[in-house]
């Protein structure tokens, strides 16, 4: 998903994405009507707000950037001040489930029925339905995903409660890794893409709620490599770093894992040793004092500096030495 801090509003009247920035204190008073004005000139009557209501004069001051799937949405928010809750009227909207993946902060959620309170702090995350009223709060700062889905498919799965969980579960992964490729990718689907990825996203919420991952659904292999990739990219430098390891991490097998990244036509371990010289010319091109090839090839775990040269040359077309010849140098 985007950083909300480098978005930019997008125009063009209702369509697939939103953009909305209420956290200037000269927005403080008017936040919530700024807010619901922007949602219904960017997205339109098809997909509504449910009623919400601020609870406390400037307690909504909030950005989003959301993307609309054909009935569902994917947004990224950013909380200052956002105190409300839901009307106890019945509205259209009553039949959606929401999936909050908390990042930082603290998100609060409670019903009427039992006062009882539902905190979800930064990297956990809570799938609930949209139906009887609730009030809401978060803390100030608070950054989170929140995914919009319809409620047919899934309310059988959540039952009477809301679900909570850890957001680092294979599952989760999934789903956010998805997510993110359903949104860069959004303005160039057809309309017939559009409705897939909306059903991709409510297939791996299926998987979030029952902990597991159809790995028979070709519609999903691009959430499981995308989850791939994101945890490989952060232990490029980890000597034990593997298919296997990947595989593990997703609760999922080896095949599985292979077969998602057939599609693309690199495999795990290809995209593994690609990511790895990438940031090795990263260092050979950054200012400063290089590093040697010998330390370039046992930090990105090659097995020696032979190895590394040869990987080097075929990824580039030319030897680590070679590079360094012709970059510029650092001004």
């Amino acid at each position: 998903m985007s950083d909300l801090g480098s978005t930019e509003p997008r125009v063009g009247g209702p369509g697939r994405n939103f953009f909305v920035d209420v956290t200037a204190s000269s927005t403080a008073g008017e936040g919530f009507d700024v807010f619901r004005r922007e949602w219904k000139g960017q997205v339109g009557e098809e997909l509504p707000l449910p009623p919400l209501e601020p609870l406390a004069s400037g307690g909504f001051r909030i950005r989003v950037r959301a993307s609309k799937v054909h009935d569902t949405v994917i947004a990224d928010m950013y909380g200052s001040s956002l105190a409300g809750g839901t009307r106890g009227v019945s509205h259209r909207l009553d039949d959606r489930v929401l999936v909050h993946v908390m990042r930082r902060g603290e998100w609060r959620f409670a019903g009427p029925r039992d006062g009882g309170e539902v905190s979800v702090p930064g990297g956990q995350f809570i799938v609930r339905h949209n139906g009887p009223p609730v009030r809401f709060e978060t803390e100030p700062s608070t950054t989170a995903s929140v995914l919009i889905l319809p409620a047919s498919p899934l309310r059988q799965l959540i039952g009477d409660r809301p679900v909570v969980g850890p957001a680092d579960s294979p599952e989760l992964r999934l789903l956010m890794a998805y997510a993110k490729v359903a949104d860069a990718t959004l303005n160039e689907l057809a309309p017939a893409g559009v409705r897939a990825a909306r059903n991709s996203l409510v297939e791996l919420v299926k998987g979030v709620l029952t902990r597991g991952f159809d790995d028979k659904e070709p519609r999903l292999a691009p959430a499981l490599a995308q989850a791939a990739k994101d945890i490989a990219d952060s232990r490029l430098t980890d000597p034990d770093l593997s298919p296997a390891v990947l595989a593990r991490e997703l609760n999922v097998s080896v095949r599985t894992l292979h077969r998602a990244f057939a599609a693309a036509d690199e495999s795990v371990s290809a995209y593994i040793r690609r990511r790895r010289l990438e940031n090795a010319r990263l260092e050979l091109s950054s200012p400063g004092v290089r590093p040697s090839v010998s330390e370039l090839a046992a930090h990105w775990r090659f097995a020696d500096s032979s190895h590394f040269i040869r990987a080097f040359k075929k990824q580039f077309g030319q030897t680590p030495t070679q590079f360094v010849r012709v970059e510029p140098p650092p001004p």
